[in-house]
């Protein structure tokens, strides 16, 4: 039974309930506008966006548990939540021009990120197994119908469909091991888990509950082997809504397995603990391995995501605070990062031109030397070259490793970061040494656009000089 005694035990929910009114009433100004005034809901929702971000960050309503401990707001959520509303207000920015050019904006489009973000933030603050099964399909179900929004084109469709039915699968996963967790302990609060895994005479059964609920979280992070989804559903759905759901879920899914995983079922760690490093070194190695082969740079990026998400579980495989400190540094740089990698794609296409082979960057010092610098501060952050913030991210969950008596695993990832270096310095090679093939269209006049991209790929390498504060910022969310 909830029970709320007044309006101000609601107040650490202020942000989220903000949010969700926000986008009601955007959803019903929608249906008052024609098609050329629907940028008056795209700027408002990118207005509400920040706004919620500037409450949290300010620390309006306070820390605290509400809805008798389904909902907990602390030092930890509050971060994650701050970076999931800029990366996808970011998304927004990017989102607009590109699907305006080809006549696919609908207004919806900023409705469904809205409460895509929303669910990320239930899904952070979530102390009650219900509460993470309702924020996961939240955003689950914003992000089926955003990848399949461009409903003409084929391999949109097909994106959709596969990301619907894996997407399916692995929630099952995840609720039939939730409800093995529970049967194993008798509650769905988080805490009481905690507590009654340490003591319960259903051993077998919580053990197993953890083996899928670690499944339903490895889908959902696109870690190896459950990544089938990932590399057709980036390449298959516009590039826009690929960097958004790249960037923000990453930073949701790292709460839900904290919170899952440390906080609930933490007294199991030396099982889920081998579980996350074997799916670390399955993720590095075929991510890296599947970007070397590809032509198609979001495939590209697509499988590289795999192999960092599978420095992230390194992270976390280490576990204690200084692990998941680490991890979570991964996990906001990376966002970053892939903002940054896929906003890139976005600034160069045209209508008709996708601007996503990368044969199509052959020669682009030479036709746009701007576009071409920031293009190389991406790629550098993301193959983890100093000084920028993708090596002190690496750093970090490689000393983890070590910290965490897993020195093989920390090993693992030092060779393939090696090899993952191949595929993005390919990429600066053809910038820079190779000869243009064929008519390339002229560079965008978007310049709103570019200075938001530059901008983007700049923090790259100045948040790499002042990289401390995150970190600690990171560390300062579990007590270090």
């Amino acid at each position: 039974m909830i029970h709320v005694r007044s309006a101000a035990e609601l107040l650490p929910l202020l942000p989220e309930l903000v949010l969700v009114g926000g986008a009601f009433a955007l959803l019903m100004l929608d249906l008052f506008l024609t098609n050329q005034r629907r940028v008056a809901i795209h700027v408002l929702s990118i207005a509400l966006l920040l706004a919620t971000t500037a409450l949290l960050a300010c620390g309006v309503g306070g820390h605290g548990v509400v809805f008798s401990g389904m909902f907990v707001r602390d030092t930890l959520a509050d971060v994650l939540k701050i970076g999931i509303g800029l990366a996808t207000a970011l998304s927004m920015v990017y989102l607009w021009p590109f699907m305006r050019e080809r006549g696919l904006y609908k207004g919806e489009m900023s409705v469904l990120m809205l409460f895509a973000a929303l669910g990320m933030m239930l899904l952070v603050s979530a102390g009650n197994l219900v509460m993470i099964y309702i924020g996961l399909e939240m955003l689950a179900l914003c992000s089926y119908a955003l990848v399949a929004i461009d409903r003409d084109n084929s391999m949109a469709s097909e994106a959709g469909i596969k990301y619907f039915v894996l997407g399916s699968l692995a929630s099952g996963l995840l609720l039939y091991g939730l409800s093995l967790i529970y049967g194993a302990t008798g509650t769905l609060d988080l805490s009481a888990i905690a507590l009654a895994a340490q003591t319960t005479p259903s051993y077998t059964m919580l053990v197993t509950g953890v083996v899928f609920a670690v499944a339903g979280i490895g889908f959902k992070f696109g870690a190896a082997p459950f990544h089938m989804w990932l590399p057709d559903v980036y390449h298959g759905a516009p590039t826009p809504i690929t960097l958004f759901i790249g960037s923000a879920p990453k930073l949701a899914a790292f709460g839900m397995t904290f919170r899952l995983l440390e906080q609930g079922v933490g007294p199991v760690d030396d099982h889920w603990r081998i579980m996350l490093a074997a799916l670390a070194v399955l993720s590095l190695a075929l991510g890296n391995l599947g970007a070397i082969m590809q032509g198609n740079l979001k495939r590209m990026l697509a499988y590289s995501t795999i192999s960092h998400v599978g420095f992230l579980l390194m992270g976390f495989a280490g576990a204690g605070p200084g692990g998941f400190a680490a991890a979570m540094f991964y996990a906001i740089s990376y966002a970053l990062m892939a903002t940054a990698a896929f906003g890139a794609i976005v600034v160069l296409s045209s209508r008709g031109f996708e601007a996503d082979e990368i044969v199509d960057y052959k020669g682009l010092n030479a036709r746009d030397p701007w576009m071409a610098g920031m293009i190389l501060l991406a790629m550098f952050s993301l193959a983890g070259i100093p000084p920028f913030i993708g090596f002190w991210a690496k750093l970090a969950v490689l000393q983890a490793a070590v910290q965490g008596d897993m020195l093989w695993l920390a090993i693992v990832g030092i060779v393939f970061a090696v090899v993952g270096a191949f595929y993005y310095l390919r990429v600066v090679k053809a910038m820079y040494f190779d000869e243009p093939v064929g008519e390339m269209p002229p560079p965008s006049q978007n310049r709103p656009l570019r200075v938001v991209f530059g901008v983007n790929a700049l923090a790259l390498l100045a948040l790499g000089l002042v990289w401390s504060p995150i970190m600690e910022w990171c560390q300062r969310s579990f007590g270090i």
